[in-house]
């Protein structure tokens, strides 16, 4: 017997946590991005319409970039028509005005704004400094609310910068105000390194809490290079977050930093939220089926403990 047949794992909820999370997937932009290989327009829209059917909300379908950035997204015209009429939220990215009108001749409710905390990581993603970018992306988020898409600010390097080192928490505090002034409907706080720690997610928190940021806006995004990210989530959800950026099977990493690894996995976080009792509506068998269908696409095994031990590929 499997251990969902065995009920495992048990329901032991924790006083001070939500009754419910929203996971917000992203897999299938964050976590192929840097694939190598291109995966074809007609797998990925397959994956996305496997991960809506476990019953995930929000599923971040693609991004508006210039091929040049990122080639393996260059299909976004022809994968987006191809699941536009899913039952879900299909949030995508867009870097600039001319990435949000492509977006909204498609008829994306949703889009994203993708900031850095750092300097450096600002010159090496959007080639501009911080506030270049935070100027570039106003008039962005200004047309978005125009056109009543919902909008989403993600902010890279909030604990961590692979050329910089630590990164102040004021520093963190300003961009995301900033965001929030300009329009941004929520934030999402990268741990784009996965350099993050519990104590530093709570300090951070606080600060934002302190500067007037609801915790209502706020979505954590945590990489699990040390292995840290469902000890940072946890953290993140004994302070009020309720939304959580996973990647099916542990997908993903970052172009532009090359020491950033995967995603948080999905099934993961999910088997965590289980055994705290906590609601996600999500179908973890059928994630795990999905996760394991995506490996065999890309030639190796999901890097999720939860995937290899549900579907008992090899340890």
């Amino acid at each position: 017997m499997n251990a969902s047949e065995l009920g495992l794992p048990m329901a032991v909820p924790a006083e001070g946590l939500p009754a419910r999370v929203r996971i917000h997937e992203v897999g299938a932009r964050d976590g192929l991005q840097n694939e190598k290989a291109v995966v074809p327009a007609v797998v990925k829209a397959e994956f996305i319409r496997r991960l809506a059917s476990t019953g995930l909300t929000t599923i971040e379908a693609t991004s508006f970039v210039h091929p040049r950035w990122v080639p393996q997204l260059a299909d976004a015209e022809q994968l987006f028509p191809q699941v536009s009429d899913l039952p879900v939220e299909l949030p995508v990215l867009v870097p600039n005005a001319r990435g949000l009108e492509r977006a909204l001749a498609l008829g994306a409710h949703r889009v994203a704004v993708f900031a850095s905390a750092t300097e450096s990581f600002a010159q090496a993603n959007l080639n501009r400094t911080v506030d270049e970018a935070l100027a570039m992306f106003e008039p962005v988020v200004t047309r978005a609310k125009a056109e009543d898409v919902h909008v989403r600010g993600y902010l890279s390097m909030c604990f961590g910068d692979p050329w910089e080192g630590a990164v102040p928490v004021a520093r963190v505090v300003r961009v995301c105000r900033a965001l929030l002034d300009m329009g941004c409907d929520e934030l999402s706080l990268g741990d784009t390194i996965g350099v993050a720690t519990p104590g530093h997610v709570s300090a951070l928190l606080d600060a934002l809490t302190d500067a007037g940021v609801p915790v209502s806006a706020l979505g954590v995004h945590f990489h699990d290079t040390y292995g840290q990210a469902l000890s940072n989530t946890l953290t993140a959800l004994r302070h009020g977050v309720t939304t959580v950026d996973a990647s099916a099977g542990g997908l993903g990493g970052c172009p532009y930093a090359k020491s950033a690894t995967g995603n948080l996995a999905t099934e993961d976080l999910v088997w965590m939220l289980r055994g705290l009792g906590i609601e996600t509506g999500i179908d973890l068998g059928r994630l795990v089926a999905t996760s394991v269908w995506m490996a065999a696409h890309l030639g190796r095994p999901s890097p999720s403990r939860t995937v290899r031990a549900l579907s008992h590929q090899e340890q």
